[in-house]
């Protein structure tokens, strides 16, 4: 009992079902990580919920993609990181962008890379950033909504790269191309 069910979307509880066929409608697969997370219709709505909103957030696309991949690779998550390069190509993110985060190298402009610390910051210090990463944020001109929206991409991200580590999601043959590791 110790492996993770993968439903699909015949077996997955009811609850689950309409995610499910929405991602194999807009994907043409259900991925690993949502097929995990039916198992708690809760917790895929929740995730679901979460994504739209951040996905929705004052962040344009390099910004989100920034938060994104900051955490998932500060929290070493082989499924999110490759998931969310080619999330981060279909919303024709620089590949400068995406080939910093996954290398760990400098951002391509001082905005984004302000962005990058201060999540990290948020990362690692579990919310408890100082004044000095506060100023810092605020200086490469974002403000409170924007503090308020790193947790809320941090909330997403914790589901489902917490999901992946306990679940060992195997990667989804769309994300192989992107395969990573640390």
């Amino acid at each position: 009992m110790s492996e993770f069910k993968r439903h699909t979307i015949e077996s997955a509880p009811e609850e689950s079902r309409a995610i499910l066929q929405g991602a194999k409608q807009s994907m043409g697969a259900v991925p690993n990580l949502l097929a995990t997370l039916a198992e708690s219709p809760q917790t895929l709505k929740a995730y679901n919920q979460l994504h739209e909103q951040f996905a929705n957030s004052s962040f344009n696309a390099e910004e989100l993609t920034v938060v994104w991949q900051t955490i998932n690779v500060e929290h070493e998550c082989r499924y999110c990181v490759p998931a969310h390069t080619l999330i981060a190509n279909s919303m024709k993110v620089d590949a400068k962008v995406t080939d910093a985060l996954r290398t760990g190298q400098p951002l391509p402009t001082e905005k984004l890379q302000a962005l990058h610390e201060f999540t990290l910051s948020m990362v690692r210090a579990r919310g408890n950033v100082s004044t000095v990463d506060l100023e810092a944020f605020y200086a490469a001109g974002y403000g409170q909504q924007q503090v308020l929206e790193v947790i809320l991409g941090l909330s997403q991200k914790v589901i489902s790269n917490y999901v992946n580590h306990v679940a060992k999601t195997p990667l989804d043959e769309m994300f192989q191309p992107f395969a990573w590791s640390k």
